[in-house]
């Protein structure tokens, strides 16, 4: 985004943004910014008076931004990554340059723990391996081939389910398996005592308590060895990363039967590794995320952040800095904090009434309301101090009642 006309301040340098009040305005407003669209995947394809001029910039995964990348934009104050994951971004030297980094972690959490029932779901009741024999010509004549081919299914109710991190997607997890039925688990050794409470749901403080579940669904890499070793006949769901869990482990407990059934996101070494010939393995894309309202809910956040940004104060006025440290303290490299120069683009910081008439709205001057004369005299109230008791009237009234009731 490069500061419009009205909006750039004068002098070169890293430009600071503007510390004005956020107000009720479209998310991208034309007299404070004006977007520029590059479809890059370098910042050598990126136009010269954009790296000059850009203040904020929106980014997906596509493009990787270095320290020396970061050192060609001249003006860069603030970079939303329109996404959870920031390892495209040198965010330590961000950091040090001056340039804020955040990230949109709170989209599609609804799609991706809805994606995670629909696969625990399909791991107990094998309706993708069903579906698959019914497409390959299979028939079934008799009970005998539906006992054969639906081997495996269980019922849900009254299993454990076990969660590792219970963050939005994992406490959203947890109550849909509820309502299926499930006794839920969890462990995370990051949360506060009590949470657990909160949802109707059991907290373990190890690991191994938690690996005694039948069904784990994960989501961070903790002791990630530990895991792949202790699982015994237990349902793996891996809806986070792909390269989290170390594909030759799991495929001596899938070759030696102790990991039944399991679902991992695609990842460029699954397939080709010793997993690609496993039957027991449901992989996708990375898709859990999609949704149309995930996407455009994704662009609403990350459109937010930086007009957050742009109006307001870099670090206090960011939700999700992933690297606010620079930025506050005796000798942080950033600006916008406590001793740092404010972050201003020229936009004068108006009164609301004139920032309404700006664009177009006609507002009233406001006046005190005085109520008419006959009004006050209408109305003859006491005077404060005879509706009050005094302290030694009301200490008395106590000893008072206290001596009744001893007496009674």
């Amino acid at each position: 985004m490069i500061p419009s006309k009205r909006a750039r301040g004068e002098g070169g340098g890293r430009g600071p943004l503007n510390n004005g009040p956020i107000h009720a305005r479209p998310l991208v407003a034309l007299d404070v910014a004006t977007v520029a669209f590059c479809d890059a995947q370098s910042t050598a394809e990126i136009h010269e008076k954009v790296l000059n001029e850009a203040v904020g910039a929106l980014m997906w995964h596509t493009i990787t931004l270095t320290k020396e990348d970061l050192e060609k934009f001249k003006a860069l104050r603030i970079i939303v990554r329109i996404g959870s994951g920031v390892d495209n971004i040198d965010v330590k030297a961000a950091g040090e340059i001056g340039i804020a980094v955040c990230n949109v972690p709170g989209y599609g959490v609804e799609e991706v723990a809805d994606t995670t029932m629909c696969l625990i779901l399909n791991l107990y009741r094998r309706t993708y391996w069903l579906a698959n024999m019914v497409r390959d010509g299979k028939k079934f004549t008799g009970p005998e081939q539906v006992r054969e081919a639906a081997a495996g299914c269980a019922r849900i109710r009254g299993d454990t389910l076990g969660i590792v991190g219970l963050g939005r997607i994992g406490s959203a997890v947890a109550l849909r398996a509820k309502a299926f039925g499930f006794n839920v688990i969890f462990y995370d050794p990051y949360l506060p005592d009590g949470i657990e409470k909160s949802l109707g749901v059991t907290r373990v403080y190890t690991l191994q308590d938690l690996l005694s579940s039948l069904t784990v669904s994960r989501y961070i890499a903790l002791s990630t060895s530990t895991i792949i070793i202790s699982l015994m006949r237990a349902f793996l769901v891996n809806t986070a990363r792909g390269g989290l869990l170390p594909s030759h482990q799991l495929s001596e407990k899938v070759e030696f039967g102790q990991l039944p059934w399991m679902y991992m996101k695609m990842n460029h070494n699954v397939l080709q590794g010793p997993l690609k010939d496993a039957p027991n393995l449901i992989c996708t894309p990375h898709a859990a995320f999609y949704s149309e309202a995930s996407c455009t809910e994704l662009r609403e956040m990350a459109a937010s952040e930086i007009r957050r940004a742009i109006v307001g104060r870099i670090p206090d006025s960011l939700r999700n800095c992933v690297n606010k440290e620079y930025f506050m303290g005796p000798g942080a490299t950033g600006s916008g904090g406590p001793g740092f120069p404010e972050l201003s683009m020229g936009v004068t910081t108006l009164p609301p009434q004139q920032r309404l008439q700006q664009v177009g709205v006609q507002v009233q001057p406001f006046k005190l309301h005085t109520p008419p004369p006959q009004m006050s005299q209408a109305i003859n109230l006491p005077p404060p101090h005879s509706r009050l008791l005094s302290k030694s009237k009301l200490q008395q009234g106590s000893e008072q009642q206290l001596e009744g009731i001893t007496k009674s």
